[in-house]
């Protein structure tokens, strides 16, 4: 095979264009079918050495999902108050979390000592292990969208307090938490566009050598 048909090729471009980073969800169950079948695209993500450093934590306690909120709220007034002006008012105006309603709340961190991989190509960029699992959470984004389920990435949190609230090891360092759920509306622009907050690049900065 040389590529995928024009038709596979618009609807991949379609998916990735309406992937948004959702945070206002509905309260409606997701068949846990769907998930499993999503959190399955980890195994098939690219990482360096075939370390697959990714570690995942779902949340599903009440108190887990308390502390976490707690955790948001506090550091989310934190980051509010380095803000002055009309950055301020923009930044109290928005909604940075769908912890409030997603049905599905998970951790995602990153195992840097995993001996998996045997140090391939982490050797001289260890950072390489994080970016797998960056990688490896966009792929299982995508796959939430090509369900019509939708993904927020919470990271305006304490990651050495929620690691101690979750009960993760010290050395595992936090990629994000996600709420997952359906979403309350679809958008192609980016609600922090939306908002005024910043404008997206129609291409990326490149240099040529």
């Amino acid at each position: 095979m040389t590529g995928f048909s024009p038709d596979f090729q618009s609807d991949l471009w379609s998916l990735i264009r309406m992937r948004r980073d959702v945070r206002r969800f509905k309260p409606d169950a997701i068949d846990p079918e769907i998930v499993d079948r999503c959190l399955r695209s980890f195994s098939l993500a690219p990482s360096v050495g075939l370390s697959e450093p990714w570690r995942i934590v779902m949340v599903n306690s009440a108190e887990g999902r308390a502390a976490a909120r707690e955790n948001f709220l506090e550091a989310n007034a934190d980051a509010l108050a380095g803000y002055s002006g009309d950055d301020a008012k923009i930044y109290s105006g928005l909604k940075l979390s769908g912890m409030d309603l997603s049905p599905v709340q998970m951790s995602v961190w990153c195992d840097a000592g995993t001996t998996k991989g045997k140090g391939l190509g982490a050797g001289t960029m260890p950072e390489m292990k994080a970016y797998s699992c960056v990688s490896a959470v966009m792929q299982f984004w995508l796959m939430l969208k090509a369900h019509g389920v939708g993904m927020g990435w919470v990271s305006i949190l304490d990651p050495d307090r929620l690691a101690r609230d979750l009960g993760v090891p010290d050395d595992w360092k936090l990629i994000g938490y996600f709420c997952i759920g359906y979403p309350e509306e679809e958008h192609e622009t980016p609600e922090l566009e939306r908002a005024g907050w910043e404008q997206r690049q129609a291409l990326p900065d490149m240099l040529v050598r």
